[in-house]
């Protein structure tokens, strides 16, 4: 009895992946943030139905927006710049495709549908025009924005790498300019959302370059480069807090601009930068920590599971709020978030592993797991199946 079970648990969420061969810390780093995003829809949700939270729960998930998705683009670009040695334009747009924007196009069509039909349980006013927003506006589909974001800034990224031989220098220029530039065409968040995080692909595509080395990783494991990072991370969230003024990296700044004049714009929307960046380098130094530790090992799971945690955490959370603020009356905001939080991220790993992989497996990519699998082992060299698996891992804007 007690066998079977391990083993269910075994299948269920997929722990074999503990014994491969991967980057080990951005298993961990994405755990860690994948967290910190249902966090925060939980939190969203807990406030649209009227319950009241403590300022500390708000401050914390204020503080998480100004690192948290940058991370998941650095993590792209750590990895797309490798793939280009190796990958043809093509390979990578379909690639890309099949992992990032499928099942952003089926999810996204899957949970307007459902708020839809539950709209009288749930804490939206849907309407059959949040279809179109699938095509041009993504920012309005919750979480779902990240995706399309991820998939068009990679593509531009690629295509500028590629194709204009472009230094690292002026790259980031580019990036930053598109930073500068992207809320005030944010009428078409399609377009602003993959402006406004391209400057994290660069920077993750310049860092690849010495953070892959087996050196390097080294010496970032060293625990006096996390407790130096602290009083930085401290000071930026202290300026971002008081200061900037607390707001995420989606958010319109045009109403800003238009009240003072672009110097000050400039100038907040670089401190804005400087503060992710430094909350970014934090994180990714305590998950060189982890790795160190080899402790929390649940964390690296739940890293590896990200993006299907990701797509699918928004509907299982909105249900569990409805079930227990509509049929327990519960209305105690802790018991809440952390219902929310424990189901958002368990159920879909189970859910994926035991169902989606097998028998719904055209809800998460248009070809069959198994046959992707044998077609990676038949054509690839065994440097491509590490490189093909590591991309895959990336994908998990959270």
């Amino acid at each position: 009895m007690i066998a079977s079970f391990k083993m269910w648990l075994s299948n269920a969420f997929n722990t074999s992946i503990l014994e491969k061969n991967r980057h080990v810390w951005i298993d961990y780093l994405r755990g860690i943030i994948i967290i910190l995003v249902v966090y925060h829809h939980t939190f969203l949700g807990i406030g649209s139905s009227g319950i009241s939270v403590p300022k500390t729960v708000i401050d914390v998930n204020m503080a998480a927006y100004s690192f948290r998705m940058p991370l998941f683009f650095i993590f792209s670009g750590i990895f797309t710049g490798v793939s280009l040695s190796s990958k043809s334009i093509r390979t990578i747009l379909r690639s890309k495709f099949n992992l990032i924007l499928y099942p952003y196009l089926i999810w996204s069509f899957l949970q307007i549908t459902l708020k839809l039909i539950f709209s009288d349980y749930t804490n939206s006013d849907s309407t059959l025009s949040e279809y179109l927003y699938i095509f041009y506006q993504p920012k309005q589909l919750a979480q779902f924005w990240y995706l399309p974001a991820l998939f068009n800034s990679t593509m531009i990224f690629v295509l500028i790498k590629s194709k204009f031989n472009i230094k690292p220098s002026y790259h980031l220029l580019l990036g930053i300019l598109f930073f500068l530039i992207a809320p005030f065409v944010s009428s078409i968040s399609m377009i602003s959302n993959w402006m406004r995080f391209y400057i994290f692909l660069v920077l993750g595509d310049n860092l690849s370059k010495f953070i892959l080395k087996e050196e390097t990783k080294n010496k970032l494991r060293q625990i006096g480069y996390f407790f130096a990072a602290i009083p930085f991370f401290i000071a930026a969230q202290y300026y971002y807090f008081n200061y900037i003024g607390v707001r995420s990296l989606e958010n319109d700044a045009t109403s800003f601009a238009l009240q003072t004049n672009f110097v000050s714009y400039t100038f907040n929307e670089l401190s804005f930068l400087l503060t992710s960046i430094i909350g970014c380098a934090t994180f990714i130094l305590f998950a060189f920590l982890l790795e160190r530790w080899n402790r929390f090992k649940w964390l690296r799971v739940i890293g590896f599971h990200s993006l299907y945690i990701y797509i699918m955490h928004v509907i299982i959370v909105a249900f569990m709020r409805m079930v227990l603020t509509k049929f327990f009356g519960v209305d105690n905001y802790i018991i809440i978030l952390l219902t929310g939080i424990s189901f958002g991220v368990v159920i879909p790993i189970i859910f994926f592993n035991l169902i989606g992989k097998k028998y719904l497996w055209f809800l998460f990519s248009p070809q069959k797991y198994s046959s992707r699998e044998a077609k990676t082992k038949i054509t690839s060299r065994p440097s491509e199946i590490r490189l093909r698996s590591l991309s895959t891992t990336t994908v998990n804007n959270i």
